[in-house]
């Protein structure tokens, strides 16, 4: 996915087991992102940085939702033991991490392996991705997305 690519429906359990359909994000800019593994020290790290400025996205009605391919309950676990503000989706047969170029080969500890790529997009109000980053490194990454977010909302 590169900026101007369509993003991808998608209908995935959030932490609950309800179903999320992303035909009811329509006409609305909203943030997603992929990550490895809940309660793991940078996703957690990343999770917690969204939901500290959850309310600073939501002024502008851009909702943040995170995707990885852990379950429902470890999503539910994630949130409540985090106090977590962000909606976390389940792909666990990755299919939406690969529609989205957020599954395949990386090197991990000096080792290769497949696995989540660490993404995350703006989604504008037409379904088309306004902003792209891939390979992220957590440390300072929610703040770029959110200055991103605020002046795409503001020139719009």
């Amino acid at each position: 996915m590169d900026v101007g690519d369509k993003f991808p429906d998608f209908v995935l359990k959030d932490e609950n087991g309800e179903e999320f359909d992303s035909k009811n994000l329509e006409g609305i800019r909203y943030v997603i992102y992929f990550y490895p593994k809940d309660n793991t020290s940078g996703c957690t790290r990343e999770a917690e940085a969204f939901s500290e400025n959850f309310p600073r996205f939501m002024m502008r009605n851009i909702p943040v939702i995170g995707v990885s391919k852990d379950s429902v309950a470890s999503h539910r676990k994630f949130i409540d033991g985090k106090n977590l503000k962000i909606k976390l989706l389940s792909d666990p047969d990755h299919v939406l991490l690969e529609a989205a170029g957020a599954w395949g080969t990386k090197v991990m500890y000096g080792k290769e392996t497949t696995g989540t790529i660490r993404s995350t997009f703006i989604v504008g109000k037409d379904g088309t991705v306004e902003a792209a980053w891939k390979k992220v490194k957590v440390d300072g990454h929610v703040d770029k997305v959110l200055e991103k977010a605020l002046s795409l909302a503001k020139n719009a």
